[in-house]
């Protein structure tokens, strides 16, 4: 979370009453299920429901622990102390910020129908990520008025994650550090990111593309948010630790019974922090100077120019008493060994190998049947287990994984193995790569090409049975409808071709007998570009017949090869021969 975000209190024992008091009343009245107590990140229990990376969006970074107040912010905001202790009330969602967060949903409800995101989410997110951009302290575009940085992640009490942007989002290029109000680790930006005000950037910093990130995150994997399950999920997988998830679906809760709008920039500021503080830069000292807010003490007592110490006796500080020098903890002259930090798994991935994947290949609009599996070996060829693989569709296509994200990250196992997962064919078809790379260290990535071949049908029957026939230059009463499948299933959105042809030895265009007429009444005996509808089903056009009579054939085929051949009968109605005269009485 933001390091420089305002003031860090440590609770005494009186918050922790008031504390436990509230957290008591919240338990009875919110989401039930939720546990009462509040731990540091260190402490925290990781979900085993959370995401395939074991990662999150935050890289597990540290998040605002403050509980919402126990009454509803509809229609005004809350008085009194809130249930922190602290004072602190909510006092409703910036404009800006609440605009972003209630676009972002309308965006989602667009593109991902089926993941019903509610943007009192995106809301309860946020407050608990960087208390609504601190507080609403945006500029007219949304943009935060001061980066927004978590601690860098460096293993020190935090997850341990190398630069993965050169510094470009965060600008460390050591460690990377949680960005922006939505707080985005670079890694999980590269591919999540969004423009979300259409400014041709996706800036994390920007509420307004944070939003709709997140939104887009927390709606992968085909997640339904209106199911528990995957709510639960969708939150762990942003932060993977059950305090926070507790603490995210407070808020949601409290959101959801109603919020109001206020300024831009007057917002409340949270005051408590998961690690409590812990990794927060400290405060920039000059060199000799007397922090503010001290007094100076009396220093030692000079000694008089000229006068030399004597060997071996103490000296007097200006306080009083003596002290006795601590004796070295390393002999004089031995050389001092530098802390080392042990390599995680990923510092000693050396390369990536397929681990079975086999040919990839689906039609359009199909799921592929097999999945992309990697494993991250040492220079030995050793696995490496917990090291997370990006898997990347890359090039133009509109292949994706399932979700409909062109990038996935998964965590190798025990083995060594990370499983993408499954790919689903766009309607371009042809070539496709999928790049997997080793988040977080730069070894070669590992390409496997994909290959989308077009829809198809095996199998071609008329839906009728009627007989197709007709008077000369007349019009068939009954059109044409087929049914297309493939492996017996419906065989939806297939190219096919309809031609009257000559015989049925000869495909080529008939040039007389029945045929079908364009926009402008033009003879056309064959048709292109024609497609099975969702059902499977293609209907032509009505057919006319010329002054031509005989028996001709309509030949229906498609991709993939299924072929029909239709007769078609031209012939004068039959007229029925007059009756004799009857032959007079005698």
């Amino acid at each position: 979370m933001a390091a420089q975000f305002g003031r860090r209190l440590r609770k005494g024992a009186a918050t922790t009453a008031v504390a436990a008091v509230a957290v008591a009343a919240l338990s009875a009245s919110q989401a039930p299920g939720v546990s009462d107590g509040r731990q540091n990140a260190a402490d925290a229990t990781p979900s085993p429901e959370a995401s395939a990376s074991h990662g999150s969006a935050t890289g597990n970074s540290p998040y605002y622990t403050d509980l919402p107040p126990l009454k509803s912010p509809n229609p005004s905001p809350t008085t009194g102390p809130g249930p922190s202790g602290t004072g602190a009330t909510e006092a409703g969602i910036p404009a800006t910020v609440l605009d972003a967060y209630k676009k972002a949903e309308s965006a989602l409800r667009e593109a991902k129908p089926g993941c019903n995101l509610p943007w009192q989410l995106l809301a309860a997110i946020g407050r608990v990520e960087s208390g609504q951009a601190r507080g609403g302290r945006v500029d007219a575009d949304g943009t935060t008025i001061k980066p927004i940085l978590g601690p860098e992640l460096d293993g020190n009490g935090f997850a341990l994650i190398k630069d993965t942007d050169d510094g470009a989002y965060d600008d460390n290029s050591k460690y990377d550090q949680a960005v922006g109000p939505m707080q985005f680790i670079p890694s999980t930006w590269a591919w999540a990111g969004r423009d979300g005000n259409a400014d041709g950037k996706k800036d994390p910093n920007n509420i307004y593309d944070a939003a709709l990130a997140a939104g887009h995150y927390l709606c992968r994997n085909n997640w339904d948010l209106s199911q528990q399950g995957d709510l639960d999920r969708a939150i762990l997988s942003y932060n993977n630790s059950r305090d926070y998830l507790n603490l995210v679906m407070r808020w949601l809760e409290y959101y959801r019974k109603g919020t109001h709008e206020v300024p831009d920039g007057t917002g409340t500021l949270p005051d408590n922090r998961s690690d409590d503080g812990a990794g927060t830069s400290p405060t920039p000292t000059i060199p000799g100077a007397t922090p503010a807010g001290s007094t100076p003490g009396p220093g030692p007592k000079p000694q008089k120019p000229g006068t030399p110490q004597k060997p071996g006796t103490p000296q007097k500080p200006g306080g009083g008493g003596t002290t006795t020098p601590k004796p070295p903890t390393t002999p004089p002259g031995s050389p001092s060994t530098p802390p080392t930090t042990p390599p995680t798994p990923t510092d000693t991935v050396d390369h990536l190998e397929d681990a079975g994947t086999g040919k990839l290949a689906a039609m359009a609009g199909d799921a592929f049947d097999r999945r992309i599996s990697t494993r991250a070996e040492t220079e030995a060829g050793k696995a490496v287990a917990k090291v997370r693989v990006r898997f990347t569709v890359v090039g133009d296509t509109d292949t994706t994984f399932t979700g409909g994200e062109s990038v996935a990250t998964v965590a190798t196992n025990s083995s060594g193995v990370a499983v993408a997962p499954a790919l689903e064919a766009g309607e371009k078809t042809g070539a496709v790569t999928v790049r997997a790379t080793v988040v977080g260290r730069a070894v070669p990535g590992l390409d496997y090409k994909a290959t989308v071949t077009e829809r198809a049908a095996d199998a071609l029957v008329r839906t009728g049975d009627a007989a197709l026939t007709c008077a000369p230059g007349g019009e068939f009463a009954n059109q044409v409808e087929v049914k297309a499948t493939y492996k017996g299933a419906v065989a939806d959105g297939v190219a096919a071709t309809a031609t009257l042809i000559k015989s049925a030895d000869d495909p080529t265009a008939n040039d007389k007998g029945p045929s079908f007429k364009d926009a402008d009444g033009k003879t056309v005996r064959t048709l292109t570009g024609l497609k099975t509808d969702a059902k499977g089903l293609l209907k032509l056009p009505k057919l006319y017949a010329d002054d031509t009579t005989g028996t001709f054939l309509l030949r229906i085929t498609t991709a993939g090869g299924a072929t029909l051949t239709v007769e078609l009968t031209v012939a004068a109605a039959e007229t029925s021969s007059p009756s004799p005269p009857a032959a007079p009485s005698a």
